[in-house]
C-alpha cells in the first residue's frame, strides 16, 4: 500500500490532469454540472455492481471514475468562484469532526446506536426542520424506505425487538390478503407497500441490507435462467414451446449449480 506521501501525490496528479483537461480536451471543456449528473449517477451504480460482485479490482476503478467526477465538479465551482477541492474537503471534515463529539469533544457513546442517535440529534440543531430532509426525493423507492426507517431510528423512533418487526409484517400480509380477497384494487397496492415497507424495516433488525439482498437475489435468477436458455438452446429446443414442467428440470439443474 501507498503511504501518505504518495497517495497526495497521486491526488495532485489528478488535480493537475484535470487542469489539463479542462484547458486542452473540447469534450472536457464542454461539461456542466448539469451535464455530468446523469453521468455521476451512472459511475455509482456502476461501482455499487462491483461491490455487490466482491470485485475488488473494479472497485478500485469504479471509485476512480466517482472521484473524477467529485474533482470535475470541483474544478468547475472554482471556475464558478463558488468552491474548489479544498472547500470541499473542508467542508466535510468539519462536519465529521461536528457530528464525532465523541471523538472531537467530550460525549461518552457506548455503541454504534447511540452514535447513530447523536448524528441525528446534531443535524437537527444544525437547523434542519425534519430528520428526513436528508433523504433524497429521486432515490429508488426501496433505498428510500431503508433510509427512512434507519434515520427515525435515530431518534428513538423505532421497535425495541426484532419479533415485534415479525409481527408487524405477519400482520401486514393478514391485510393485505384481506384486500386480495375483496378484490379492491387501490388497496391492494396500499398493503402491498405496507408488506414491503415492513420487510425493508425487518431487515434492519436482523442486519440484512434489503437492497443488497434484493440485488443479488436478481444476479442469481438471472444466472440461473440464461443456464435455461443456454440448456434449452443446446438441444434445439425454445423456452414459448417447452412446458412449465420441462423447464422445471433446467431450472432445477440451474438451482445445483447456481446457489
Amino acid at each position: 500500500m501507498n503511504n501518505r506521501k504518495e497517495q497526495l501525490k497521486a491526488f495532485n496528479r489528478l488535480l493537475d490532469i484535470m487542469d489539463d483537461l479542462r484547458e486542452k480536451c473540447p469534450w472536457d471543456k464542454k461539461q456542466t454540472l448539469e451535464s455530468l449528473r446523469h453521468l455521476t449517477i451512472e459511475e455509482t451504480y456502476e461501482l455499487a455492481d462491483a461491490i455487490i460482485n466482491n470485485d475488488l479490482e473494479e472497485v478500485k476503478k469504479e471509485l476512480g471514475d466517482v472521484l473524477l467526477h467529485i474533482v470535475f465538479y470541483s474544478k468547475i465551482g472554482a471556475e464558478k468562484n463558488a468552491f474548489d477541492i479544498a472547500d470541499v474537503a473542508n467542508a466535510i471534515c468539519d462536519k465529521l469532526v461536528e457530528r464525532h463529539p465523541h471523538i472531537y469533544g467530550d460525549v461518552k457513546v457506548e455503541n454504534e446506536k447511540q452514535v447513530k442517535q447523536n448524528w441525528e440529534k446534531l443535524k437537527l440543531k444544525e437547523g434542519k426542520n425534519s430528520v428526513l430532509e436528508g433523504v433524497p426525493t429521486s432515490l429508488p423507492a426501496l433505498v428510500k424506505a431503508n433510509r427512512i426507517q434507519d434515520k427515525v431510528a435515530g431518534v428513538g423512533f423505532d421497535w425495541e425487538k426484532p419479533h415485534q418487526v415479525w409481527q408487524k409484517v405477519q400482520e401486514e400480509l393478514t391485510e393485505l390478503n384481506d384486500e386480495i380477497e375483496k378484490g379492491n384494487n387501490q388497496a391492494i397496492e396500499s398493503e402491498f407497500g405496507d408488506v414491503l415497507f415492513s420487510m425493508i424495516n425487518y431487515a434492519r433488525f436482523i442486519g440484512v441490507n434489503p437492497e443488497n439482498a434484493l440485488e443479488k437475489t436478481n444476479k442469481k435468477f438471472i444466472k440461473r435462467f440464461r443456464f435455461l436458455e443456454e440448456s434449452a438452446k443446446k438441444e434445439n429446443k425454445k423456452l414459448s414451446e417447452m412446458s412449465l414442467a420441462e423447464m422445471d428440470v433446467y431450472w432445477n439443474q440451474a438451482k445445483e449449480i447456481h446457489s
